[in-house]
């Protein structure tokens, strides 16, 4: 006869699966899908929350970034101004001393010595 090690331990399985009811699929993936998608959804909006608080907190450091270029390049006209200043100043300066040269050899061609 066919004793109990002749049965396939698959035996039965086979003929199981069309029992699977569709109905219970569908209600347990919604179950599922019910379950873990309100946290998908607040974590969805968390994170597009996030994304727009960066885009404004880039665009807010390229302003701050762009008034410090600007106050750097004030400076470097400011410094380039008191150079001009100083200069000048030396240029007034070395006109003066030239003047004060050209009176002296003129007093000095005046008085017959000449030069």
């Amino acid at each position: 006869g066919i004793g109990p090690s002749d049965a396939s331990p698959d035996e039965g399985v086979v003929e199981d699966l069309p029992l699977i009811d569709e109905k219970a699929v569908e209600q347990l993936t919604e179950g599922l899908i019910s379950h873990y998608l309100p946290d998908l959804q607040r974590s969805k909006s968390a994170l597009q929350e996030l994304t727009q608080n960066q885009v404004v907190l880039l665009e807010t450091l390229e302003q701050e970034i762009a008034k410090f270029k600007e106050c750097n390049s004030i400076l470097d006209i400011n410094a380039l101004f008191s150079e001009a200043k100083h200069y000048h100043n030396k240029l007034v300066n070395i006109r003066n001393e030239m003047m004060m040269l050209h009176e002296k050899t003129s007093k000095l061609k005046v008085s017959g010595i000449n030069i």
